[in-house]
């Protein structure tokens, strides 16, 4: 079948060699039986290619069901699967079918199955093997014909490793691998899904089709995207909403909803355009802008130094240091698209302050400079995230990018409860 009569049938938008190969592997493996592994970051698009498998293959007719393993409880994880009997435990008042028995003759989607329990997986392996199964607290083997897609977006081999996953269930899950990916990998890809994303909301909503400047799409095209497609449809809906008298949206406006950290600065970093398609890791980036940070804090101590040494001719001082005072104060990279002017954020205790044309220098109270462990920055993340939606940890668990299980797990760690 012709591959972009397959991009438009599922509304799949990009021609990234990369997704060309991931959509072709789908579409051969589709007409057999075997196990796929679908890997990725989350928010790209992982449950797309379960469905093109399901609708291209001999089962296409069968049950389709997509299981999110990540949000099940650990206890009924096994009863949800392969079901249970009557009275099995407290509260199975009836007797239940699990997924693997009602899908019989369909296609059964594991998404993060990567958090399956060790014992589940055991379960799991032998259906895989030899299709069969057994419900809880029964005795009796029952036999199904099913066609797993499983998906992940953790390194299940390290899962392995850590004794947290079964590596025969790794080998047998992955037949075929298929790996979908992540969107700053589909940098030219990005505005056409977002016009996809922009058409889809005023055609649903019989607004206008909002369009971005060329300057904003160079912004978009630039920013890392580390919550994938799911990130970019929602941003593109935000703005369709709240921007809708603003045509075409400035690249400043648009800056206002991309969250900014110093991976995934959108702006150009120190005149570079993209440092990362120079071959630099993203930790290499980070080191790179503290680096630069660290000379022009010593730049700014100088100059405070030299004005607090020249008080009584501080004018002279300035127009001898002029260019330096110029690069400190107003150079890249820290820059912010609401004012006419960048504006410094002082990473020292003193705050340089222009009055009348003239560089004042105020001290600000000593304080220990914060000291922010791994630990303290995710804790205030989730804390951030369950504000903003209100305490629906199913909403932060998306917004954070992990699955329910593992936010539920860090709230627990971090006595959130409350």
């Amino acid at each position: 079948m012709e591959l972009q009569s397959i991009k438009n049938r599922f509304e799949i938008v990009g021609n990234s060699p990369a997704l060309n190969h991931a959509l072709e592997t789908a579409i051969k493996v589709a007409p057999t039986d075997m196990s796929v592994l679908i890997t990725g970051e989350s928010g790209v698009g992982k449950e797309s290619f379960s469905k093109i498998i399901h609708s291209l293959s001999a089962r296409k007719h069968g049950n389709f069901i997509a299981v999110n393993c990540g949000a099940i409880p650990e206890g009924t994880i096994d009863s949800e699967l392969f079901g249970h009997e009557k009275g099995s435990f407290t509260g199975a008042t009836d007797a239940r079918k699990g997924y693997f028995e009602s899908v019989n003759g369909g296609t059964i989607f594991l998404d993060e199955v990567g958090e399956l329990p060790l014992g589940t997986q055991a379960r799991l392996l032998r259906v895989l093997e030899n299709g069969e199964f057994i419900k809880v607290g029964s005795s009796k083997v029952l036999k199904t014909n099913v066609r797993v897609v499983a998906a992940t977006n953790r390194d299940l081999l390290e899962r392995a490793a850590q004794g947290k996953f079964r590596e025969d269930l790794y080998y047998r899950l992955a037949t075929v691998p298929i790996r979908v990916p992540k969107l700053s990998e589909r940098r030219d890809d990005i505005n056409l899904l977002f016009r996809k994303f922009a058409s889809n909301f005023a055609e649903k909503n019989h607004a206008p089709l909002l369009q971005l400047s060329q300057e904003a799409q160079e912004v978009l095209k630039r920013y890392d995207w580390p919550g994938n497609i799911r990130q970019l449809k929602n941003i593109a809906e935000q703005i369709c909403v709240l921007e809708a008298e603003q045509q075409p949206v400035s690249a400043a406006t648009l800056a206002m909803y991309l969250p900014a950290s110093p991976s995934h600065l959108p702006l150009a970093f120190n005149g570079q355009d993209n440092l990362s398609a120079q071959g630099l890791s993203e930790r290499d980036i980070f080191y790179k802008f503290l680096i630069d940070m660290k000379k022009d804090v010593s730049d700014l101590k100088r100059i405070v130094v030299g004005l607090v040494e020249n008080s009584g001719n501080r004018e002279e001082f300035i127009q001898n240091n002029k260019e330096d005072i110029q690069h400190v104060l107003y150079d890249e990279p820290y820059y912010n698209d609401h004012f006419e002017k960048p504006v410094i954020i002082p990473p020292t205790n003193v705050t340089p302050i222009m009055r009348n044309n003239v560089i004042d220098v105020q001290p600000l109270e000593d304080h220990e400079p914060e000291r922010l462990t791994i630990a303290d920055q995710e804790l205030d993340m989730i804390k951030k995230a369950l504000n903003r939606n209100k305490g629906k940890r199913n909403k932060a668990a998306k917004e954070l990018g992990i699955s329910e299980r593992t936010l539920y797990r860090k709230i627990k760690q971090y006595n959130l409860d409350d």
